[in-house]
């Protein structure tokens, strides 16, 4: 999957923290590789010390790390208190007021990043686009005002059923700008899913297009999406972008054609100044059991989360082009292909299709042609490009890249090390990164030119966040032992609840008591890296030992 798995993602929260109390560890790995002296010599964090220093501040004075993060923001209204804390509910920033489709694209439109490219795009047939964060902002500006003209207003949700083309990111960031609240349904889900997530979100619009490409097929989302409407009785219209120009049935009264609208709409939209609390989108995880659950992430603590993580673990500077291969329709795509990377200033790749489409070095001819520099993609993507062997790697030069990425699930030594040879040429550091839907933002990475990274762990905690081994009961087990991780403390982009089912939410932090309970197993060395070992819902007996479903790639 493109987006980490989520708390969900197998049984219940209950059913997790019973079936383990102790889980076996067979990986050992003693492989570890020291940033790379001429990448940490221009990194934002150059050091281990000034790591240690930085984490141990943000964990000892956490309002005070906490409150100079959020000022690298634009505020139009300044916080009166950095967190509200009454366990499980979180308040961040509380009565500050910001906009992050403003700090998004407005504050780097209206500034010295006027003509930087904003978006690179590449359709599966080819075609390739490029917007500047001047022209991101007019397009933006002129779908809100459109959105507007159609009643949507602050606080109403809007489902976005789309493949990965730049109107994506501009329906996200055009609800953003209005204060409406965006649930991105991924363009893979058949009529029945897109139909329960808009209607237990009650969204009033639907967004879609006339048809997106897969594998050189045609995905006639505007067909699903008429099929959806038909068990959905909330949606009172629906916009179409016009992608292929393939003819599409439109139901007159209720569907618009996306170009049609903008053509009309005022030039201009103000952004509205969102409450830091202001929910910001609803997501649905995809779990296998029960009723998929709407996390709700807001706007302010999820801004500063996603933006501080993309600058520290991307290691992101002015010069560099990023490239994330996650879907938008997940938490990844969310948080780290549109919010954290735009809210930096970013170049940011975007690509529609399969990545083995019409060949299997799709991503590699990418990396070249847009000479991207960091790279970020998922262990179960980069299994799949050892399958297809070297020789789709080995005729492209990869001389971009400076950073790689993993997301998703663990990641086993053996593709690690692939990665690390194959397409970082043994000189790009790999922040192998841990997070959830829940979380909204990475919480356990290597900070590329502070910290030494080894195959298959996920290393240190990102500044704030405080993650321990512990037994079902709560209490933490001894260095290199397998155990359940929890989060000790609440971070910014955490969810704030879970849509129409706030006691769902509060079981997530009570049934470890005191910490939020991720579902995963995991171990600790001596060295305090993490190990995550999967959901303790997938754990397997093997004579006699409980291990994780990492246990069994290495």
């Amino acid at each position: 999957m493109n987006g980490p798995a989520a708390a969900a993602s197998g049984t219940t929260e209950e059913q997790a923290a019973g079936n383990t109390q102790n889980l076996n560890s067979s990986l050992r790995e003693h492989r570890v590789f020291a940033p790379p002296a001429e990448f940490a010599s221009r990194a934002h964090v150059r050091s281990h010390e000034d790591y240690e220093a930085m984490y141990r501040r943000s964990i000892d004075e956490p309002e005070a790390f906490w409150s100079e993060a959020a000022g690298e923001l634009e505020w139009s209204s300044p916080w009166s208190q950095v967190l509200d804390w009454q366990m499980p509910i979180a308040r961040w920033f509380v009565n500050g007021r910001l906009n992050l489709c403003h700090n998004a694209v407005d504050r780097h439109a209206l500034g010295a990043r006027r003509d930087k490219i904003a978006i690179l795009w590449e359709g599966e047939p080819g075609e390739k686009r490029s917007l500047t964060y001047a022209e991101l902002h007019e397009e933006v500006q002129r779908f809100a005002s459109a959105l507007k003209g159609l009643g949507v207003s602050k606080g109403d949700r809007v489902a976005v059923y789309m493949g990965m083309c730049p109107e994506l990111a501009i329906a996200l960031l055009a609800c953003a700008r209005i204060g409406a609240v965006h649930s991105v349904i991924f363009g893979g889900f058949a009529a029945q899913a897109v139909a329960d997530r808009a209607t237990d979100a009650q969204c009033r619009l639907l967004i879609t297009q006339d048809t997106s490409y897969r594998r050189g097929q045609d995905v006639s989302l505007k067909a699903i999406a008429d099929e959806a409407l038909t068990r959905c009785t909330c949606i009172e219209k629906m916009v179409v972008f016009r992608r292929s120009g393939k003819p599409v049935n439109m139901v007159e009264g209720r569907d618009l054609w996306w170009h049609e609208l903008v053509v009309k709409a005022p030039e201009t939209c103000a952004a509205e100044p969102m409450d830091s609390e202001d929910p910001l989108f609803i997501l649905y995880t995809s779990g296998t059991t029960g009723k998929p659950k709407g996390l709700v992430h807001t706007t302010g603590g999820y801004g500063v989360g996603t933006y501080l993580t993309s600058k520290y673990i991307f290691d992101l500077q002015d010069d560099d082009v990023y490239f994330c291969t996650a879907d938008i329709g997940w938490i990844t795509g969310h948080s780290y292909v549109v919010y954290g990377p735009l809210l930096n200033g970013a170049t940011v790749v975007l690509y529609e299709g399969a990545p083995n489409w019409p060949e299997g070095d799709r991503f590699w001819r990418m990396v070249d042609d847009y000479k991207v520099t960091v790279f970020y993609t998922a262990p179960t993507a980069i299994r799949a490009f050892m399958k297809w062997g070297t020789d789709c790697v080995r005729k492209h030069s990869l001389a971009s890249l400076r950073l790689l990425g993993t997301v998703g699930e663990p990641i086993n030594p053996e593709a690690w090390m692939w990665y690390h040879r194959e397409i970082g040429h043994e000189r790009c550091p790999i922040v192998d990164t841990w997070w959830q839907t829940e979380t909204g933002s990475i919480m356990i990475a290597p900070i590329p030119g502070a910290v030494a990274t080894k195959p298959g762990s996920a290393t240190r905690p990102f500044f704030g966040i405080l993650p321990e081994i512990v037994t079902k009961q709560g209490e933490p087990v001894p260095t290199g032992q397998g155990g359940l991780l929890v989060i000790r403390r609440p971070w910014p982009a955490m969810a704030r609840t879970i849509f129409g089912d706030a006691e769902r939410y509060a079981k997530m932090w009570t049934e470890i008591p005191g910490s939020y309970f991720t579902g995963d197993g995991a171990r600790q060395d001596a060295d305090g890296y993490f190990w995550l070992m999967g959901r303790v819902d997938d754990v397997r007996n093997v004579s006699g030992h409980r291990l994780g479903t990492m246990e069994f790639f290495f």
